[in-house]
């Protein structure tokens, strides 16, 4: 996998609980710089609460994260500097168009002058939304509102990418190229975390984590992860049920 030994990503024996529901149990694990992660696994498993926990969203109820050296709670201000996060429901303006929606969101982040007309360039370049700057955003396409969400997230070039399931519903050639922007963003050096519900997308990570229950079941490359079954999905079923078969064995002591 691409970075060096210490993590840029560095999240060490997390937890997270929503009333009596726990959501993240104990979860340690290292994000090297420049590598693309995914995180897979059940419904309910945590991927979302833990993603808005690297992303400064909450604050974990136990253990600590890191992103390059900064701590996400009492460095939250020089963190959120660093990290690019689109949600599932990413809040585009849909009465604004692509150009203004973009606009937008260089404002916020300061950015103007010629480097403004750079960046729109590049990263409407890259999710070929160019000729549809005057769209509303409203009007277009699901796959076309998921890139342009991306676009939006990209404009201040973050070192670290956090996507919650960017492609959930989205037509299989929107995927195809949500992906081509991702291994663009992989190619100049950002780190990348994304769950996704797509074992096809597992694919194309350097590394997986597996998460069911709230724990973190595995973490290994796609290839080590498939080992022995015939595809990725198989090797998924069979750990998640495992995993189900042996808390019923101790429930019911069968």
């Amino acid at each position: 996998m691409p970075g060096s030994n210490d993590p840029f990503v560095r999240i060490d024996d997390v937890s997270m609980n929503f009333g009596t529901i726990e959501a993240v149990r104990g979860i340690t694990l290292g994000v090297p710089a420049g590598a693309t992660f995914g995180l897979v696994g059940s419904d309910g498993a945590g991927k979302s609460t833990l993603l808005r926990m690297i992303a400064t969203m909450i604050r974990p109820a136990a253990g600590a994260i890191t992103i390059g050296g900064l701590d996400v709670v009492t460095d939250k201000r020089k963190v959120k500097r660093l990290i690019g996060y689109m949600p599932q429901r990413f809040g585009l303006y849909q009465d604004l168009t692509v150009a203004e929606n973009m606009d937008f969101f260089m404002n916020i982040f300061g950015i103007y002058g010629a480097e403004r007309e750079k960046r729109r360039e590049r990263y409407l370049g890259f999710s070929n939304l160019l000729p549809f700057l005057e769209r509303r955003a409203g009007d277009l396409s699901g796959g076309m509102k998921q890139k342009l969400g991306l676009a939006c997230v990209l404009v201040h070039e973050p070192k670290l990418l956090i996507l919650d399931e960017p492609t959930n519903g989205v037509d299989p050639v929107s995927r195809q190229e949500f992906w081509e922007i991702l291994g663009e963003m992989r190619g100049s050096g950002m780190t990348i975390i994304v769950s996704t519900a797509y074992l096809d997308e597992g694919e194309r990570c350097d590394g997986l984590v597996l998460m069911h229950r709230a724990s973190l079941l595995a973490k290994a490359t796609p290839a080590e992860l498939r080992d022995g079954y015939p595809n990725l999905e198989e090797a998924i079923i069979a750990r998640i049920q495992e995993v189900d078969k042996g808390i019923i064995h101790d429930r019911f002591h069968f």
